[in-house]
């Protein structure tokens, strides 16, 4: 299982407030690269401090496994899809940006961040994407666990065919 940050990772951080709403910006990139990681059978899930519709509304529309928004203990959140999915700490993945993603990244079988991440989280993880949060590091993160597992080849062949 592979559990995302939003803020910061799936978007680039800023946010925009228009009236009592909140519109984010994802990259389709990373919506590709979750598409193929849950044709690849891995399953996938967001572990956020902040609650928001349209964040829901894209968990929805890529059929997340897991969602926890306005999580303030995301180390609980972390507990939650464990027991959900029946899963050990080690068999999971996550990538987050920040200060309160390290227990999660502390805790889990494989550690990721985003190059902007500060360097607090970046010193503290196991792999740290190229790209920015919000620019393709989900789905830099999902091509290598993907390319390390001998599917990715497969996977985009069936973009070929």
């Amino acid at each position: 299982m592979i559990l995302f940050d939003v803020d910061g990772v799936l978007t680039d951080g800023s946010f925009w407030r228009v009236g009592e709403e909140e519109v984010k910006r994802f990259h389709s990139r990373d919506g590709v690269g979750l598409v193929l990681a849950r044709r690849a059978g891995l399953k996938l899930g967001l572990i956020s401090g902040r609650r928001s519709a349209a964040v829901a509304y894209r968990a929805e529309e890529l059929q997340m496994h897991f969602v926890r928004l306005g999580s303030g203990d995301k180390l609980q959140a972390l507990e939650e899809a464990l027991a959900q999915e029946r899963l050990a700490a080690s068999e999971i993945a996550f990538m987050g940006d920040d200060l309160p993603d390290l227990p999660v990244l502390r805790a889990v079988g494989l550690s990721a961040t985003v190059a902007d991440a500060p360097l607090e989280v970046r010193s503290r993880v196991d792999y740290v994407a190229s790209a920015r949060g919000g620019h393709g590091a989900v789905r830099e993160l999902i091509e290598r666990i993907l390319i390390a597992q001998g599917r990715f080849e497969e996977l985009v062949k069936t973009y070929l065919e």
